[in-house]
């Protein structure tokens, strides 16, 4: 597509996804069907009657699903960008997760795991305004493991004296 079509489309396509969800489109609609129902007995409400609406339905929904798809795309390609504007600009923020999006499904599941387990990290803080990130909460959690270890490996030298001296 040339970069004139593209451009044409592009105006086209938000005009008819903010025109399709307003009210005056609606009514429209509604309008149409109200109509549609009251020439029914005109009509005898035969099959060229039914089909008329049939048919009319059918080519709005198929072009609207690929409108709808477009402006889902660009909506979702605007809220990653200002999110990874937020995630680089914020110095606690992790930038590992910027672009994330384009992980696989089993990456993405993984990652919201370690997520569940930095939110049980907030619940059991005290303070709610401490702020925790993927890395902070590493650091966290590797001065923890090192610490218990470090107390695990004390108790079990208490426990190997108390054998020797008995």
């Amino acid at each position: 597509m040339s970069h004139k079509g593209h451009h044409f489309f592009e105006q086209f396509s938000n005009w008819a996804v903010k025109f399709t969800g307003s009210p005056s489109a609606f009514i429209g609609a509604f309008l149409i069907v109200v109509i549609w129902a009251v020439t029914g007995p005109f009509f005898n409400y035969s099959e060229t009657w039914q089909l008329v609406i049939n048919t009319g339905t059918t080519i709005i929904t198929f072009l609207m699903v690929f409108l709808i798809q477009k402006a889902q795309n660009k909506d979702s390609k605007a809220i990653q960008i200002k999110l990874n504007e937020i995630i680089a600009a914020h110095e606690k923020a992790s930038n590992r997760i910027v672009d994330i999006e384009d992980l696989t499904e089993a990456e993405l599941d993984q990652l919201h795991l370690y997520y569940e387990n930095l939110a049980q990290f907030a619940k059991e803080d005290t303070d709610i305004h401490m702020s925790h990130s993927i890395d902070a909460a590493k650091r966290n959690q590797n001065y923890k493991h090192d610490f218990f270890r470090e107390k695990h490996e004390e108790w079990l030298q208490k426990q190997e004296q108390k054998k020797e001296s008995k």
